[in-house]
């Protein structure tokens, strides 16, 4: 369930602080609980104590309740922490543990590949219906394969946001329900910032400030990580993502939806000609670096009727030629969407290297950075700008609850996190979502006003509220 915004204005909380009538993100700090006081000697300095859900208030009695013998306070490395990473924003059930040394303990997905298939792309209540049906067992599975139970988390970890809200409250449920009854610290997750530093999981040189290219069917997201949780947002989508593109496209050409559009389109544009069709790049007039692929889509499906293309023929059964001119729609489509992607990011590179000239890496994150074409294209890009290329193994690019893990392990260290939720939480307890949740604060130059943008902000992003926090220290 979606917080109202009455409910967001009298408490802005990823933070248990309270906002300044006359600032929406100004926000004064909140004391940290005797019991967490030691846990926060863990190889970094304490922040601000986090509030992810609900109105400091509802937390007084789970506060109070926490023994001061709690194992909490034995924690003492950074490599002791165990956390458990929940993700359902989208349409596959993840969890995973990991250790705060970056050892991955058990890692477990469960894909909605038949819903894809049967309904095009994501239904949203069908999607919220399956991860109910399978989240118990889904962490149930990565408990056993880390040989761990509950007793033995340090925290839990679960995304909040951004994504669809029927699906994210499957996820908040669980982590609160398994967090209140084994007293367990409680972190929520931004899923574009889990898709970033999950490449500081795997490259342990990847230091801040770097950039990252966030890209999925939801989202495309172009940002400097300056530090965790100060990101700066150098360009958005301003409607369509590449994803969804993707997806669109693999259904308008009767492509096997299975695996997602993405794959099946990248294998069948191998087989055609890049060239054949001259798709226009999208916003070659604006000078900025969001992106839009709503043009492409309309640009693909006319040449689709045009050639009469019909999808319900599968490819399997097209005809030799039907094929070939399926795959020919493939690669041009394909070329300019990445294209896209190309230009967006040499801008980008520039934009940070004013702000931050010591940048090293760009990271690829997100489902389609499972794309080789894509990456391939991208390390050209980068290797001119004398950048490095990043890119987490696909396993880590899809949504997946290491990414979750791990966030919640950075942030954890900085002493940002919720207490334990009350074991008999109320069941009209209303959870704190944020399906329109920004990362960073807007580069002046990037400033979109496409009134899909104004839409979406719905709430301050997640780095404008830490921001704020550490003003008020």
């Amino acid at each position: 369930m979606l917080s109202s915004l009455s409910t967001l204005s009298s408490s802005i909380s990823r933070l248990n602080l309270r906002p300044k009538p006359s600032l929406h993100c100004a926000l004064s700090s909140f004391k940290i609980p005797k019991p967490y006081k030691k846990l926060l000697t863990l190889n970094c300095s304490p922040l601000t104590y986090f509030s992810l859900y609900s109105p400091s208030s509802r937390f007084s009695s789970s506060i109070n309740s926490i023994s001061p013998k709690s194992k909490i306070e034995t924690l003492r490395r950074k490599d002791d922490l165990v956390i458990l990473g929940i993700e359902t924003s989208c349409d596959d059930t993840a969890a995973a543990v990991v250790k705060g040394n970056g050892e991955i303990l058990s890692q477990v997905v469960s894909s909605q590949a038949d819903l894809l298939e049967r309904y095009g792309g994501v239904a949203p209540k069908m999607a919220e219906e399956r991860h109910s049906q399978v989240i118990d067992q889904v962490v149930q599975d990565a408990l056993d394969q880390a040989n761990l139970t509950a007793r033995d988390l340090s925290a839990v970890a679960v995304t909040i946001g951004p994504g669809l809200s029927l699906c994210l409250c499957v996820g908040v449920q669980k982590a609160r329900k398994l967090a209140g009854s084994f007293n367990l610290p409680i972190v929520g997750i931004h899923h574009m910032e889990a898709h970033a530093l999950v490449a500081r999981l795997i490259e342990q040189e990847l230091q801040f400030p770097f950039m990252a290219l966030l890209i999925s069917g939801g989202h495309n997201l172009l940002i400097l990580a300056r530090d965790l949780g100060h990101y700066i947002q150098l360009g958005t989508t301003i409607d369509d993502a590449i994803g969804e593109a993707y997806d669109k496209i693999a259904k308008w050409l009767g492509l096997d939806m299975r695996r997602s559009g993405g794959p099946a389109v990248e294998a069948l544009a191998q087989e055609g000609d890049a060239e054949s069709i001259k798709f226009s790049s999208p916003m070659k007039q604006h000078k900025d670096c969001n992106f839009s692929y709503a043009g492409l889509k309309t640009q693909v499906r006319l040449a689709i009727e045009s050639r009469n293309i019909n999808a319900e023929i599968p490819i399997s059964s097209a005809t030799s030629q039907d094929r070939s001119s399926r795959a020919d729609i493939a690669a041009s489509f394909q070329r300019v969407a990445v294209l896209h992607l190309e230009e967006r990011c040499e801008r980008a590179i520039d934009w940070a290297r004013k702000i931050e000239p010591s940048i090293k890496y760009l990271v690829v994150s997100g489902g389609v950075a499972s794309n080789q074409y894509v990456r391939t294209r991208l390390d050209q890009v980068v290797k001119k700008k004398n950048l490095k290329l990043l890119c987490p193994p696909p396993s880590l690019c899809t949504d997946n609850g290491v990414m979750v893990a791990w966030t919640g392990i950075e942030h954890f260290c900085m002493g940002r996190f919720d207490p334990p939720p009350p074991a008999d939480e109320a069941e009209d307890f209303v959870y704190d979502l944020r399906p329109r949740w920004p990362l960073g604060v807007e580069y002046a130059e990037g400033r979109s006003n496409a009134r899909s943008i104004r839409r979406a902000r719905v709430h301050p992003s997640l780095t404008s509220l830490i921001q704020a926090s550490l003003q008020q220290q």
